[in-house]
């Protein structure tokens, strides 16, 4: 047999089109990201709701961070329901809240009754569907091939950056055009199809939870040390991510340069899809451990050349760079979760990750906030110790995580 006809067919194998052909994949991967695109939607929703009946911005700016904080927080539980009862039995009635609560919240006057609006909007992210916890507990029964696998994993973290770009511009579309209670409409309409589209799928729909022996730990996936590190690590990574946003604003209000708040996020996340694509790419040498450190170093280095305040076209580019790094280190994340999470608690294990993702992310809009009134330099040195503080934890217990 040639060397040719040899490498050929392993190498397309992992492809990014072969992995697509393979039967529900691009339903699933599509569906959830369409399904996530009230994560980036809801907070500019609720402001804009807000705003547009003349509410303070601190009344607008609570309630965005109350969604993010619970719609983080609610996914641990809800992976647990997952991977005790099902795919479907667990999506779907959380969609169905979820959906029932942003269609209610413009109905409670946010402004004459923060209380009951702060309620709604707690029960909207309490119950905002494990979706992506979900899929990548798909993947091993997708794809039993650890190549296919991981380019798959790549390209889903490749795309996440999407529902934090297309969210806010869909949701300030529609209040355009429509009115603010469109947005949140829009929201709920978009959160129900993308559900719908991953609990109608085959693959989602007859996903059963293992089988287990012993009822299950009650710290759950925490009891194991590596993804406890990992976890933690995460905090300091959704740190830096949350800044951003506040760092974006900062300096363009300082240089006159509107356009910047918006272009600044967009260019992370290009840098993320891009870093991810070529990672997903090659089959890279050692374990995910390794390259978690060495993706953690390059976000971590990335973030340097902000601290200066550089000029605005300089400030994008220089957005791009921690962006190459973060999809990898996702990837490399999920796949250290996927090695390391007990049998049967995988959806629970992938949803902690999120959750500490989105902890960290409100952590770091509160941060980088309080830092805005000491100068800009400050103001970029929250996603530098952020990044920081992840690598240091990855590296000082890295045997953890390749134990």
């Amino acid at each position: 047999m040639s060397t040719t006809t040899d490498r050929g067919p392993a190498q397309d194998s992992s492809s990014y089109r072969a992995v697509l052909g393979v039967p529900h994949v691009a339903r699933l991967l599509g569906g959830t990201l369409i399904g996530r695109l009230p994560t980036g939607m809801a907070p500019i929703a609720i402001l804009l709701l807000v705003r547009a009946e003349h509410g303070p911005l601190a009344l607008a700016g609570l309630l965005g961070a109350l969604y993010g904080l619970a719609s983080a927080l609610g996914q641990p539980l809800l992976g647990r329901l997952v991977d005790r009862h099902g795919q479907a039995q667990v999506l779907l009635p959380a969609t169905l809240v979820a959906t029932a609560a942003f269609l209610a919240l413009p109905c409670t006057g946010p402004v004459r009754h923060p209380v009951i609006a702060a309620l709604t909007v707690l029960v909207a992210g309490l119950s905002t569907p494990p979706l992506e916890a979900g899929l990548r507990a798909l993947w091993p029964h997708l794809l039993p091939d650890a190549e296919r696998r991981r380019t798959a994993l790549s390209l889903d973290s490749s795309t996440q950056g999407l529902v934090f770009v297309a969210g806010p511009l869909l949701a300030t579309s529609f209040s355009a055009g429509a009115g603010a209670v469109s947005a949140l409409v829009a929201t709920a309409a978009l959160g129900l199809l993308g559900s719908g589209l991953v609990v109608t799928a085959r693959a989602s729909r007859t996903w059963r939870p293992a089988e287990f022996v012993e009822a299950m730990h009650w710290a759950g996936p925490l009891r194991i040390p590596g993804l406890r590190v990992l976890f933690a690590a995460l905090i300091g990574t959704g740190v830096a991510l949350g800044a951003v946003n506040v760092l974006a604003l900062s300096a363009a209000e300082r240089h006159h340069s509107g356009w910047l708040a918006g272009v600044m996020p967009a260019a992370l996340s290009i840098g993320s899809m891009l870093g991810g694509l070529a990672y997903g790419r090659h089959a890279w040498p050692g374990a995910p451990a390794r390259h978690l450190v060495a993706a953690s170093i390059g976000f971590a280095a990335g973030w340097l050349p902000l601290l200066p305040d550089p000029a605005p076209a300089v400030a994008v580019l220089g957005a791009v760079l921690p962006g190459t790094f973060l999809a990898p280190l996702l990837t490399a994340s999920f796949l250290t979760v996927d090695r390391l999470a007990p049998y049967g608690e995988s959806t629970e294990a992938f949803a902690w990750l999120i959750a500490c993702i989105g902890v960290g992310q409100a952590a770091g809009t509160a941060l980088a906030s309080l830092a805005a009134t000491a100068g800009p330099l400050l103001v970029a040195a929250v996603p530098l110790a952020g990044a920081a503080f992840a690598l240091w934890l990855l590296h000082r217990f890295n045997d953890h995580l390749s134990a």
